[in-house]
Formats: C-alpha cells, structure tokens, sequence
C-alpha cells in the first residue's frame, strides 16, 4: 500500500550524491584548476619579499615607505576576502574565482609597468583585492567532495600553497638578478590568465544551485560527476538538507547546524540570498560564538606565519646582529635569500603530510590543537641563543606545524557554515587573520631591532596558546559529517 508512495518520495542530498559517486575525474579537474588559482596567490604574495628592497632602489624610498608594497597588498586582501565571500555567496562560485582571476591577473600585469611609487602602491591594492577572494576556490572544490575524503583532499589542496611559495623563489632566483622587479611582476601574473582560459569549463558548484533553489540544474552537475566516475546517483530527487527548525534549548544547538551521518537533523536552509541576509545568517545566534573563536584563530595564525617568516630571516644569517635586522631582511641580490625562502618553504610539506593523516581520522578540532602547540614547543627554545643548526630544525619544525594548522583550519571553516553563507563565513573570519600578518611584520621587526628575540618568541607562543584554548571552546567537531 505504501510503497509507492514511497517510492514517489524517496530523497537524497548532494552528499549522499557525492558519497555514491565517490572521488574521481571530475572533482580531479576541479582540484587541478583550484590548485592553479591558490598556487597563483602564494606566487603574488611571496614575491613581496623580494620586490621591496628593488623597488627602494630604483626610487629612493625611506624604509618605512619599502614596508607599505607589502602593507597595501594585505590591507587589500583584508577588503577582498569580505567582498569576495558575498559576491561568491550572491551570484555563485564561478563568478567568486572569475573576478579573484580577472582583478589578479590584469592589475598584477599593470603592476610591472607602474611609473612611480604611488602608482605601484595603488595597483598592488587592487591585486590584494582579488588575492582577498581567493579563498572562493578552496570552498568551490570541498563542495564537490564526499564528506568522508573532506579532510583528507582538503589537505592535498592546501599543497598548493607552497608550491607557489617554491615556485615563486625559484622564478625570483632566474630573474631578479638578469632582468630586475619588473619582469618577476609581469611573469609572476602569467597563471591568472591560464585560469580564465580554463574558466568555460568549470562546473557551478551543486551545493550552492540547491541553496538558491536550482535543484535541477545541480542534479545535471552531479549526474555529470557520476557519469565521469563511473557511478550513479541515489535513487529519487535531489533535495536541499532538511526543514526542521533548530531547537535553541538543546545542550548544543551549534550541531543542529550540520547534517548528521544518518540525515536526520538540520536547520531551516530558506535564508534570504541578499548580502544583508547572508551576513544576518552568519552572524546568527547558532554561528556566534564559532565565529569569534575562529575570528581569533585566524588572527594568531596569520600573525606567527609572517612572524617566523620573518624571524628565519634574522637568525638564519649567524653574522648579523640585531641592529641590522631590517638591512638584513630581503636582500635581493644575495643567493642565500632564495635558498632560504626555499629551505623554510619546504618545510611546510611534512605539515600538510601530518595534517593529512590526522584531519579525517582524529578530526579538525584535535587535529587544529595539536598543531598549534607543537608550534608552541618548537618555536620556544628560540628565544635563547642557539648553534645554527638547531635553529635551522627548530624554524624548519615550526613551519611544518603552522602549515598543517592552516590546513586543517581551512578544511574547519567551511563545514562549519551553511552553503549560504559559507564564502562569506571562510572570507569574513579569513580577513580578519590579515590583520595578524599586517601587524606582525611591524611587531617583530620592531622587537628583533632593539634586541628583543626573547619577547618576540614569547609574543608568539602566546598567540599560539591562546589560539589552542580557543580551537578547545568551539562547540562544533565536522569530522566525517555533510555539510548543508
């Protein structure tokens, strides 16, 4: 008598979707074109440390002046992870990652020919404007992979990042010296425009045509993502998550908010698509407190990244004292810079190795905690002095572990907000981490050039502490969950 009926109103989620489909040459395609657009970012923000010194030269510009290239493109991507997450959350993913290639690549091209100061200090502002979105592509590729290999490609995606870093100081290593600033500027743009050549081809993400209501046109993309792994959908009609509304007196109401195993909890996903109520949504009652933790984590993380970035600088080069910390920093004629950035950026591979194997076995919130203090442990003995290769390890373990806190904190953020408003939570929570790598290059500077190594370490470790207690307070662990 009811199997019709039933029949009629069999459902599945574009997780159950994914999951059936499992992980194959579709998400690979997609992968691969995320994975150019991020290492692109890593490229633009890493040739910062090499065009300053040049660009000092050519102009005569104090000191101060040489920081604020590097100020204008953070202050930039500030603005651009905020306005990135509400466009990409209000017209779709595809037109997110299409202004971050578009603004990127032409601005950055522009950039190499600027005439003066002023004119370079304004065009790198704009490229940090579509360096801020880049984030839309990480978000655009979790949502076309199973929730139980989130964690796992997640990371794989996040190697991106140093590549772009090694690639980066390899090309500044050809050209630098021959050719000048202008030309690593110009070369440095090239990726953008292999993304917009690829562009037609990138698939809308489903998760977010069901959040506006085009379950229709998700199901085609998903059918073509089981077609291209040779598998098939779930029996009946694609739906967006649940309808049941969130009981605010549960113990943790924060969990209501995903989906679990079984799919049979959930929130009211009919949000209103317009900015201001994309930003009502994710500044709701159920996100509030997940937001200012991660807020928090974001901002200390940023800030000992750039931090020890710049504290391998000083004490990678025994011959300086601490007077010639800003002299030291960046010099673009001396080989030993490029085999630097080199060693420290392959340090970040074991990170996102570790991270890897922990995110979807012990989950992000053990697995964010863990990294963070033994950043923590490695970091502090470098507040004394020590023989260079015992700094050279203790730099090299603390990079590995504040790389494989950055992944699992970009596999964290986007589960934990609805489809609605994710981009919007990963750019808003994201841009307030620039405010830490704004900041620390004028902390540490300042502290290692009046000899304080010591406070400098401390500084560090404590945001990094803080940063643990704060990953133990959010209520909400994603580990093998769906996301709506």
């Amino acid at each position: 008598m009811g199997g019709g009926d039933a029949e009629v109103e069999a459902t599945y989620t574009t997780d159950d979707a994914l999951t059936r489909a499992g992980f194959g040459r579709l998400q690979a395609l997609v992968l691969a074109y995320a994975f150019v657009g991020w290492t692109v970012e890593a490229m633009e923000v890493m040739l910062l440390s090499f065009v300053g010194p040049s660009v000092k030269a050519e102009w005569g510009v104090a000191g101060a002046a040489e920081g604020i290239v590097s100020s204008v493109v953070f202050a930039g991507m500030l603005i651009g992870a905020c306005i990135g997450g509400l466009i990409s959350d209000r017209y779709g993913r595809r037109i997110g990652f299409l202004s971050t290639a578009v603004v990127t690549g032409i601005f950055g091209f522009l950039s190499a020919f600027s005439p003066n100061y002023s004119s370079l200090l304004v065009l790198r502002c704009v490229v940090g404007l579509g360096l801020g979105a880049g984030h839309v592509l990480s978000t655009w590729f979790i949502e076309f992979v199973p929730a139980a290999m989130r964690g796992t490609w997640m990371v794989v995606f996040h190697c991106s990042w140093t590549v772009g870093t090694i690639l980066e100081a390899l090309l500044a290593w050809a050209v630098m010296p021959v050719l000048g600033w202008r030309w690593l500027l110009a070369l440095s743009s090239v990726p953008c425009f292999v993304l917009l050549i690829f562009f037609p081809l990138t698939p809308e993400s489903p998760r977010y045509l069901c959040s506006i209501g085009k379950t229709v046109d998700a199901t085609l993309i998903l059918e073509k993502v089981a077609r291209m792994n040779n598998s098939s959908l779930p029996p009946g009609i694609l739906t967006y998550g649940s309808k049941k509304r969130v009981n605010r007196r549960l113990d943790n109401s924060e969990t209501a908010l995903l989906i679990t195993e079984d799919g049979k909890s959930g929130i009211d996903e009919d949000t209103n698509s317009k900015p201001s109520g994309i930003i009502r949504e994710f500044w709701s009652y159920d996100l509030k407190r997940s937001t200012v933790l991660l807020l928090f984590v974001y901002l200390a993380n940023y800030f000992v990244y750039y931090g020890v970035i710049l504290l391998t600088s000083e004490l990678s080069n025994s011959q300086s004292s601490c007077a010639s910390v800003r002299t030291h920093f960046m010099q673009p004629k001396d080989p030993n810079l490029y085999k630097d950035v080199l060693v420290t950026s392959l340090g970040e591979f074991p990170g996102l190795v570790f991270a890897g194997l922990m995110v979807d076995r012990i989950g992000r919130k053990v697995s964010l905690g863990i990294m963070l203090l033994m950043s923590c442990a490695f970091l502090a003995p470098l507040a004394v002095h020590l023989g260079q290769g015992s700094v050279t390890t203790l730099l090299f373990c603390t990079r590995t572990c504040i790389m494989g806190s950055f992944a699992v904190l970009y596999v964290y953020t986007p589960e934990i907000y609805p489809t609605s408003s994710r981009n919007t939570g990963v750019g808003i929570t994201s841009s307030f981490g620039r405010i830490g790598s704004i900041v620390s290059p004028l902390v540490t500077v300042g502290l290692l050039e009046n000899c304080h190594q010591k406070e400098a370490v401390f500084l560090m470790n404590l945001m990094l502490f803080l940063a643990a207690v704060a990953c133990a307070l959010i209520p909400l662990e994603t580990k093998g969950r769906q996301i709506q």
